[in-house]
């Protein structure tokens, strides 16, 4: 095979297996070629990646060692993409009332998720986490992304236990936007005790339902090494957790003003070990 050829077969298994390591072995014996021929190779698309802000290649030595592509966003890349998301929804006719804005058909686009996924993977790539968790059902879609991108399996919360997701723990919590008290559970299969897990979520208004993620994790005596948002929104509700990292800002949504006010988080890569 030629070398172009080879560059392109190898950046399109790296782009679409991000943080998953293979050896120069794997593409030696693939591409049926020499180790420094490899290398070669992948310094190429290592200069690429790196002058297009697409990420990086990382290398690592030892027996476990080998190559893996890091997919990265830089800051003003990043501000782009949110400002875009916060353009759609700015549209009045999305107001709910309550200081609630109506996000599904943007929550369950995957364009659109797969540009907060990978603002996600950029703040947490290194916290080292297990898996990626959130809660259902609008925090799937990038959560699912944002776990593809950091090559972690993803943990889903319910609602309501199911009799297909085996014995689990259920814990009551006290939602933050209306102060009920609400029900959450998680299959005793789906962690291990003693992991680290990263939170991921759509929308935080008073952060009830990330509390209270937070709260069954801890039964299992996991921990939590990050949490994500979307969306959180800027009331003067105090919140119920403080160490959260939100794309965009909700200051305002007046269903009889006919005005929303939402902006994005510019700081947004100051505060990424939170």
């Amino acid at each position: 095979m030629k070398r172009t050829h080879r560059v392109i077969a190898i950046t399109k298994i790296l782009s679409e297996n991000p943080n998953k390591t293979y050896s120069l072995n794997y593409f030696s014996e693939l591409f049926s070629c020499a180790k420094s021929s490899i290398s070669e190779d992948l310094q190429i698309i290592s200069d690429i990646f790196s002058e297009h802000e697409w990420g990086f290649i990382e290398t690592s030595y030892g027996a476990g060692g080998g190559i893996k592509y890091i997919p990265l966003i830089e800051k003003e890349a990043a501000i782009e993409s949110i400002e875009k998301i916060c353009k759609q929804l700015c549209e009045t006719s999305r107001i709910l009332g309550n200081g609630f804005i109506y996000t599904s058909d943007i929550m369950f686009n995957p364009k659109v998720m797969e540009s907060a996924a990978k603002i996600f993977a950029s703040l947490f790539f290194k916290k080292g986490a297990d898996f990626i968790v959130t809660l259902e059902t609008k925090g799937i879609p990038v959560a699912l992304l944002t776990a593809k991108l950091l090559n972690l399996p993803l943990v889903v919360i319910r609602r309501e236990s199911k009799i297909s997701e085996g014995s689990t723990l259920s814990i009551n919590y006290i939602s933050g936007t209306n102060q009920h008290v609400q029900k959450m559970s998680l299959s005793k299969r789906a962690v291990v005790s003693g992991t680290k897990a990263l939170v991921i979520d759509d929308f935080m208004k008073a952060g009830g339902s990330i509390k209270g993620i937070r709260d069954i994790l801890e039964e299992f005596e996991i921990e939590v090494v990050g949490t994500g948002v979307v969306i959180a929104s800027k009331t003067g509700e105090k919140k119920k957790v403080i160490d959260y990292v939100p794309l965009i800002y909700l200051e305002k949504a007046d269903f009889e003003e006919k005005t929303i006010s939402i902006y994005p988080n510019e700081d947004i890569f100051a505060t990424k070990d939170k």
